[in-house]
């Protein structure tokens, strides 16, 4: 909690790019408040310092502190100045993020998507359509499991998750070069639980996190939520831009790097090893923790190199999940860390969930047991590998020009012709009931406005390329 004067620095208002620079006062305020960096009872900087701070005129603060007190944000104590007013708010996620249009930022794109119809078409949404998805094998496997005498199916489980299915992960995780035994493996809910984890594990509000840019969007919320300072860095081809990567290292001095290696999204790229490893160098030299979130690792037709293979396990943390690839309704994700590190993760997972969902992980193990998910895997990468090429010729058809041809995988990022802006298109197709990714939800510095990510497996309706043309035509 801040106490005394607080410092409003002018790069606050310089990322809000509408209103009256009252409100651009106003805004910077608040974003601070709903991201309880400032306390109710914090005193606010003085009318004249803020002023000189953000380079605006003192009438403007005083009007901006004026509006601010008629709504019951701040108090305005005569002779000793503004302060926070009331109870601390909610924690408002949006407000600590860049402004962008609700439409298109990545809470709307996820909320749009996760509550479609049937009549929306999603190409910009992260998951493969259900009809790709195993049914009858999960069924069938529903079905043995309600049979089987020794199943529990109503006790809670046990800290670290089912035992076999933390042996089976362990063998599967050998094939990649990853050595851990089944008691550096805890098992979670999903991917997005094991970061979580992770990140309430290693680091304190106001620590810095590196990411990529562009990177997952939710990686950017998960931060937020936990009141890290985010640093992106580039991204490229092979992975990231190590210069860049050094040059954050030394002036941001991060606790944490969140990536993923193999068919990072949203660029569908493949980490190459001459740049892991001196990546690797680099996070040895400046004590830098990375988690490795490989939740595509089984769309892959070649395993990729993995920083956990590479590192051992020392500095980076594995996670995976089956929600893309199996079920996104059965529950089970995995970290995999040093077994010191697994020591403590039990205890925070004990306190925040207390115990794991033992279901979802024997429904799990029965599928990768009987041979169901090693058939559904071959037939599904062969399918995306087919969606793949269609998507990319519809798409180049029409002028968006990717820019890689992912090796496997099911996401495509494309750039749209000069001029045109991803989120218009967005908002154009979305009338229509096509829920299109804009390149700047998954970009910390907004440099990939011109971009869009696709999912080929739900790009392949023949309505998107026709969304898509009458929104570039404009």
């Amino acid at each position: 909690m801040l106490t005394g004067t607080v410092r409003m620095d002018i790069e606050e208002i310089s990322r809000i790019d509408s209103g009256t620079l009252v409100e651009q006062v106003m805004q910077a305020i608040r974003k601070r408040i709903a991201g309880r960096t400032l306390a109710p009872g914090t005193r606010l900087p003085s009318i004249r310092g803020l002023a000189a701070r953000m380079q605006v005129s003192k009438s403007t603060v005083v009007e901006a502190y004026d509006r601010l007190a008629a709504e019951g944000v701040i108090q305005s104590r005569r002779g000793s100045g503004f302060y926070v007013a009331g109870h601390m708010p909610p924690l408002s996620l949006a407000e600590i993020g860049p402004r962008l249009d609700r439409a298109v930022d990545p809470f709307w794109v996820s909320r749009q998507s996760l509550e479609a119809g049937g009549d929306v078409l999603k190409p910009g949404c992260g998951w493969l359509p259900a009809s790709w998805m195993p049914d009858a094998g999960i069924r069938r496997a529903l079905r043995a499991l309600a049979r089987a005498d020794q199943a529990n199916l109503t006790d809670y489980g046990t800290p670290l998750g089912l035992a076999p299915l933390r042996q089976l992960l362990s063998r599967r995780m050998a094939e990649h070069g990853i050595e851990a035994s089944p008691h550096q493996i805890m098992l979670t809910e999903s991917g997005t639980q094991a970061i979580d984890l992770l990140c309430r594990f290693l680091i304190e509000p106001g620590d810095t996190v590196m990411v990529d840019d562009p990177c997952y969007f939710n990686f950017h919320a998960m931060l937020r939520a936990h009141r890290a300072k985010v640093v992106g860095v580039p991204y490229t081809p092979t992975g990231p831009d190590i210069d860049r990567f050094a040059q954050a290292l030394a002036e941001h001095r991060p606790r944490l790097y969140i990536t993923n290696s193999a068919l990072h999204n949203p660029t569908g790229a493949t980490l190459a090893s001459v740049v892991a490893h001196r990546l690797l160098k680099l996070a040895e030299l400046h004590d830098l923790t990375i988690i490795e979130d490989d939740i595509f690792a089984d769309f892959e037709h070649e395993a990729a190199p993995r920083l956990a293979a590479f590192d051992g396990l020392d500095r980076v943390i594995h996670i995976g999940s089956f929600s893309k690839t199996l079920s996104a309704a059965v529950r089970c994700g995995f970290i995999t860390a040093r077994k010191d590190w697994i020591e403590g993760l039990v205890d925070l997972k004990i306190a925040t969930s207390f115990g794991g969902g033992h279901f979802s992980a024997e429904l799990v193990l029965s599928i990768l047991k009987d041979g169901t998910y090693r058939r559904h895997l071959d037939g599904l990468r062969e399918r995306l590998a087919r969606a793949m090429g269609e998507a990319t010729g519809r798409l180049k058809e029409i002028g968006l020009t990717p820019l890689i041809e992912p090796r496997a995988g099911m996401f495509l990022w494309c750039s749209l012709p000069d001029g045109l802006d991803a989120a218009d298109i967005a908002r154009f197709a979305l009338a229509d009931n096509v829920v299109l990714a804009p390149g700047n939800v998954f970009s910390l510095s907004q440099s990939a406005s011109g971009f869009l990510r696709f999912n080929v497996a739900q790009s392949l309706d023949p309505r998107v390329f026709k969304v898509l043309q009458s929104a570039m035509r404009g």
